[in-house]
């Protein structure tokens, strides 16, 4: 019998990838996606490549991804795709803690965030 086939999460002429549990703060992270949204992604390729962002690695891996999967699951063009989305969420925080003076503890908030970013097939204008 099995399981029915889920529905797209996106439009037929897009594709999307995930990253989670990248260790940075998601305010962090939005700054690195601001730099790609509405770009083609080769010179979005570029932009993260030459960026000072430590993250800046991470997201160019989640951006990759999402252009294999746009090419080998969906059969889109790579030539005409652009970053659609790119979204910044929160993730887990460790806390962590540190000795204080007079017996009190300092808190340590370690955050992780996730990025989601959707690339879309557009046309050529003439």
């Amino acid at each position: 019998m099995g399981q029915k086939k889920n529905a797209r999460r996106v439009p037929e002429n897009a594709a999307f990838a995930k990253g989670k549990l990248i260790k940075t703060s998601p305010q962090k992270l939005n700054l690195v996606a601001q730099t790609i949204r509405g770009k083609k992604v080769d010179k979005a390729l570029a932009e993260l490549t030459f960026s000072r962002k430590r993250v800046s690695q991470q997201v160019k891996k989640v951006l990759e991804s999402a252009i294999a999967n746009a090419e080998n699951n969906h059969d889109l063009d790579i030539d005409s795709l652009v970053v659609d989305q790119a979204f910044v969420g929160k993730n887990l925080v460790m806390k962590r803690w540190s000795p204080r003076g007079r017996g009190r503890i300092g808190r340590i908030m370690k955050p992780f965030a996730e990025i989601t970013i959707i690339v879309k097939e557009v046309e050529e204008a003439a």
